[in-house]
């Protein structure tokens, strides 16, 4: 099991609001969304320094490159955010 830390965080109203009604839909916890929340952050942010180090050796990506990874992303599901 892993260790749990309880920290104190600033959340504006409407999104605390917004963050409860959707733990009690899904049956959930606000803790556990926010850790999931955060976990789907850091990954993403990863993922885009990774792409900046890839780049910055290598050069950016071309137009097919982005084309057939947007391809490959929607063939796994991967929800684009709006």
């Amino acid at each position: 099991m892993s260790t749990v830390v309880k920290k104190s965080v600033s959340v504006p109203d409407i999104i605390w609001t917004a963050a409860e009604a959707e733990a009690e839909a899904s049956h959930t916890t606000v803790s556990a969304l926010v850790a999931e929340g955060l976990e789907y952050l850091l990954a993403i942010r990863a993922g885009l320094h990774a792409v900046r180090d890839w780049e910055a050796e290598h050069g950016a990506f071309s137009p097919e490159e982005i084309a057939e990874a947007d391809a490959a992303l929607d063939a796994a599901g991967v929800i684009r955010p709006e």
